[in-house]
């Protein structure tokens, strides 16, 4: 079923698909008007480079020197008060809600991801910000999961992030996530590198196949998680994933979709489920690990994602660190 064509392509997408934008970008979020925002590590570094973001970091650093008493208390109370300050500002410019990722060096850590996660809803409440509007971004790892399970028991809302396998999504589902997002550009990287070609065709794209036997799983066995394909590298691989639950794009593809024309086809229909979703996984932490170490592509992915946002965490860090002395 395709939309008329009496729109771009984005305006199209927004009838089938909750638009959500990947950036720091305040800036960004205005002019797309998306539904939610996400962010990670790499984002806010970037966004924190620009000269109309330096009071949400001045905050942080005065807050953290003001109430930190040891050099590391000031560190982390930085940092947490920095993407904190982000998801504030992000909330005056859109109606949902803003994930904000727990540091991936916990990503193996159920009590620490725990912590943090607290520790990250409580500053958001003391700035007058409910946890109805926040999204706890966790890594898609065994020990992810398990604080994920924790927290939506206790009514904090958490998106699993660094997904690239079905394994991780049931996993993630099984616990009661509110939402998931497959990571469909890194692993078309992945697939293009080992196999040693350029490009696939949309509807080949191994990124968009893997999100697609996501979805129909999960509609096919009634979970309430919501699958929302993440990590684009092209225009096409969005719109073969017309239909999903939610999609979160950069601001450069926004406006890429935003200058397309002609009609949008919805690809993924619920009613297909029954016919194309997978027998459902009975998953306990020796299957989960077994399934995942079979998947030599996500296995390498969610190694890489983890040390790649560890990475960009501590550069941040590195950045700021003068500002606390």
């Amino acid at each position: 079923m395709a939309q008329e064509n009496s729109s771009n392509k984005l305006a199209q997408l927004r009838q089938m698909t909750t638009i959500v934008i990947d950036t720091g970008d305040i800036d960004s979020i205005k002019q797309f008007h998306p539904q939610d925002a996400t962010t990670n590590p790499s984002l806010i570094y970037a966004a924190a480079q620009k000269p109309q973001y330096q009071h949400l970091i001045d905050d942080a650093v005065l807050r953290a020197k003001k109430e930190g008493n040891t050099i590391d208390e000031r560190k982390r109370l930085m940092m947490d008060m920095l993407f904190v300050n982000f998801g504030v500002e992000i909330l005056k410019s859109i109606p949902g809600r803003v994930s904000t990722e727990v540091d991936a060096r916990l990503s193996f850590d159920v009590s620490g991801s725990l912590t943090k996660a607290h520790q990250l809803i409580s500053l958001y409440a003391k700035a007058g910000i409910p946890k109805e509007r926040i999204l706890i971004k966790l890594a898609s790892t065994w020990e992810g999961v398990q604080a994920a399970r924790v927290l939506e028991k206790e009514g904090i809302h958490c998106n699993m992030t660094l997904m690239f396998s079905l394994a991780q999504a049931a996993a993630s589902s099984d616990a009661g996530a509110t939402l998931i997002s497959p990571f469909v550009g890194r692993i078309l990287d992945w697939h293009k590198e080992r196999r040693g070609i350029t490009s696939f065709a949309p509807h080949e794209d191994p990124g968009v196949i893997s999100v697609r036997q996501i979805y129909y799983y999960y509609k096919k066995h009634g979970f309430s998680t919501l699958v929302m394909g993440a990590s684009f590298r092209n225009a096409d691989e969005i719109l073969e994933l017309a239909g999903c639950d939610l999609l979160t794009i950069s601001p450069q593809l926004l406006q890429e979709l935003e200058n397309m024309n002609g009609p949008v086809e919805r690809k993924l229909l619920p009613a297909r489920a029954s016919q194309l979703g997978e027998e459902k996984l009975q998953l306990d932490e020796k299957a989960f690990r077994y399934l995942l170490n079979e998947d030599a592509m996500a296995t390498e992915k969610l190694s890489d994602g983890i040390r790649r946002f560890a990475a960009d965490s501590i550069k941040l860090e590195q950045h700021l660190l003068p500002r606390l002395n």
